[in-house]
């Protein structure tokens, strides 16, 4: 589907890393703010898409990384660029905040 190989996590395994406190794990919302304001998955931060290259410091290399958008196009996106910046351990939450919702889990509001 993508040019690179972009490891893939549907909802409910997701939701099963969330409730596992032995995943230590990221999750990284690459939305926009107001997009993220009506609500992301649980333990999410937001990291917009356009600031990714300017934060990829800030994230750790050995720490377990979720992606997610709103379809998981942008979050497929986001994956692809960190990989080529040598990142392996990163995720894309497939169908992103659409098949979250559809799977019946909430919208949490950020922090």
């Amino acid at each position: 589907m993508f040019g690179m190989n972009v490891k893939e996590i549907d909802a409910n395994q997701f939701a099963q890393w969330v409730e596992e406190d032995g995943h230590k794990m990221r999750v990284i919302d690459v939305r926009q703010m107001e997009e993220i304001a009506q609500g992301t998955v649980p333990k999410a931060e937001a990291l917009p898409l356009h600031t990714l290259p300017i934060k990829v410091g800030e994230l750790d290399k050995s720490e377990k990384l979720i992606m997610v958008c709103r379809s998981g196009a942008r979050s497929a996106q986001a994956c692809m660029f960190l990989q080529q910046q040598g990142f392996s351990n990163v995720f894309n939450l497939r169908g992103g905040m659409m098949a979250w919702v559809q799977s019946g889990f909430p919208a949490y509001r950020l922090g």
